[in-house]
């Protein structure tokens, strides 16, 4: 057991790492709030910028601006199936694995390039989650192929209303995805929406590669700091 002043040191060194982490979270917090506000700014409510000079008119879903199309989901989006991948099977590196609630691991290929949409099939059916890299999506999910841009996918789907199957164990009916509304604004807006949220959507990447560097850092220095490895009696002692 290290004396007081020594605990209160290593303790000093890892909240800094804590705290890092914890302000990049908030940082990411606010950033995917930033992209989603925008997106029901523009998509939803149809204030987006010059929307004053563009006409609204009549459709399935109520009024639209004109010369948005209106399209079912199946017209412009492809839910691929994932490809099974065994826990045992995986071999770690540099890309994610991804199932139904998220990132389940890694692998040494990827099946898709980066980046990429991912929605739930099993399990945790309609879940969409967006990947900046290449990813292996496992058969419990779908991946996205589509012409659309891809932020503007994402944030649609988001809201979309998938429904379970009739099954034993629940799943996405496709069919029924694939006969939902799906909104096609003008490429004027789609484009000025890509400018604005893609660097978003960068800086969201940058940030949790940090935080995922951090907290590798952070856990190789914890048993080194325990065990003495790393001298830290050189450090001024925290005043608090």
């Amino acid at each position: 057991m290290p004396d007081l002043q020594t605990q209160r040191r290593i303790a000093s060194i890892l909240s800094a790492y804590d705290d890092l982490i914890e302000n990049n979270t908030r940082r990411i917090a606010i950033l995917e709030e930033m992209a989603r506000r925008i997106y029901e700014e523009w998509f939803v409510r149809f204030r987006f910028p010059g929307h004053e000079q563009v006409k609204m008119v009549e459709s399935e879903l109520g009024l639209i601006p004109e010369g948005w199309k209106l399209r079912r989901l199946g017209d412009v989006v492809e839910l691929a199936y994932g490809k099974a991948l065994k826990a045992e099977e995986r071999k770690p590196g540099p890309y994610p694995v991804y199932g139904s609630s998220g990132v389940v691991g890694s692998h040494d290929t990827s099946l898709v390039n980066g980046p990429g949409i991912i929605v739930g099939r099993k399990g945790n059916v309609g879940s969409v989650h967006w990947c900046d890299v290449s990813f292996y999506p496992i058969d419990t999910v779908y991946f996205v192929r589509t012409e659309l841009p891809l932020h503007y996918v994402f944030f649609n789907l988001k809201r979309q209303n998938f429904i379970n199957n009739d099954a034993a164990v629940p799943g996405l009916n496709r069919n029924q995805a694939y006969s939902l509304h799906f909104l096609v604004p003008s490429k004027v807006v789609l484009g000025r929406f890509v400018e604005l949220c893609g660097p978003i959507f960068k800086q969201l990447r940058l940030l949790a590669v940090k935080n995922a560097n951090l907290r590798v850092t952070r856990d190789l220095l914890l048993p080194k700091l325990i065990s003495g490895e790393l001298d830290v009696s050189t450090l001024s002692e925290p005043t608090v």
